[in-house]
């Protein structure tokens, strides 16, 4: 018998915290972010090219989805290895280099951010540590102002880094409804906090293996929650979008194969519905992150008076409740997973 989630780990205590993080993000980066918008206003970029590793990857994809529909600039991910490992530059002139980075700390991470600045891109970080090596590197910092974030598992950095990813399209593109709607965040995380997941809990915490289902910026978050599942809970999870788990993923779903589906109010909305509506046919264990349907097996609910491109960052911190209690019910201790640590300097 599960019951409404309260913070039993450093964990859960820092995702807790989410709320007053961004609140304090939206009072303080104005400037910073006012300054940015204004150079690529006077300069806009031709693309963005992102750099990140593990949860702040997964955060750049969030930002691919924003800055593609809403400017029309394309976005590329690169792959830090191929200056840090095989010395090659990239063509970057003329594009914005935005890199993500909790610490700020990781060599590679560094390396591509002057690599990118001695090329003629124009360099930012998004970075939670601002004396940093890699906020030192950059033309631009967007402090993510978490604050000290001791559990292993990022929770509060990557809802903040999806927020500063939030502010910096609201302030690029002047969207009246959007930069509203990102004004309200706080107040949304807050409510995102009560939202009950834990009828899930048995059912996830008993399976050895299930997919995280996305579509557009919620794919970013299907990401991320499928990382957290194996880092939090040693429970092996892989993120699809809804458009290709279709194909040969398909092969490995029984009755009891359990599925977790996050699905906003945009444009993808339908497709993501015609793909539940199948699943639920296949497998009993189909756990959906949506408006409406509260009648549904498998219904978890939501934040619904949301912009639709900022709904996965609250779906993300109802998420986060749900892998703190999986984590504890099969035995793991969320705040020190095995093998693992805080900071990664990859090379």
């Amino acid at each position: 018998m599960t019951t409404r989630w309260s913070p039993k780990t450093q964990m859960g205590r820092e995702l807790a915290q989410a709320p007053s993080v961004v609140k304090g993000q939206l009072a303080t980066n104005h400037a910073a972010i006012a300054e940015l918008v204004a150079t690529l206003r006077a300069e806009p970029p031709r693309f963005v090219v992102t750099c990140g590793r593990g949860s702040s990857d997964h955060a750049t994809l969030y930002a691919k989805y924003l800055i593609e529909s809403q400017l029309g600039i394309p976005v590329v991910s690169a792959a830090p290895s191929i200056i840090s490992i095989y010395g090659k530059s990239l063509a970057v002139r003329g594009a914005l280099f935005l890199a993500v980075s909790q610490s700020g700390k990781s060599p590679d991470l560094v390396r591509s951010a002057e690599a990118a600045k001695n090329s003629g891109a124009r360099t930012v970080a998004m970075v939670n540590v601002t004396d940093s090596p890699l906020a030192d590197m950059v033309d631009h910092v967007i402090p993510l102002m978490a604050g000290p974030e001791t559990s292993v598992a990022a929770t509060k950095s990557y809802i903040a880094t999806l927020s500063a990813i939030a502010q910096l399209v609201g302030a690029w593109t002047g969207d009246a409804k959007l930069n509203a709607g990102i004004d309200r965040l706080p107040s949304l995380l807050q409510a995102a906090l009560d939202m009950d997941w834990q009828d899930a809990v048995d059912v996830i915490a008993a399976s050895q293996s299930l997919y995280v289902i996305g579509r557009g910026p919620a794919f970013a978050i299907a990401q991320e929650a499928a990382l957290k599942f194996k880092e939090t809970a040693s429970l092996h999870a892989e993120a699809f979008s809804a458009a290709e788990v279709k194909h040969g993923p398909m092969a490995l779903v029984t009755r009891e194969f359990p599925m977790l589906v996050f699905s906003q109010q945009d444009a993808s909305r339908d497709s993501v519905e015609t793909f539940l509506t199948e699943m639920r046919a296949k497998t009993d264990h189909v756990f959906a992150a949506e408006t409406g349907h509260r009648d549904i097996r498998g219904h978890l609910p939501v934040v619904e008076d949301i912009h639709p491109l900022l709904a996965p960052i609250t779906m993300i911190q109802s998420f986060y409740t749900l892998a703190e209690s999986v984590a504890l019910a099969r035995g793991c201790n969320p705040d020190a997973p095995p093998h693992l640590s805080k900071v990664t300097e990859t090379r």
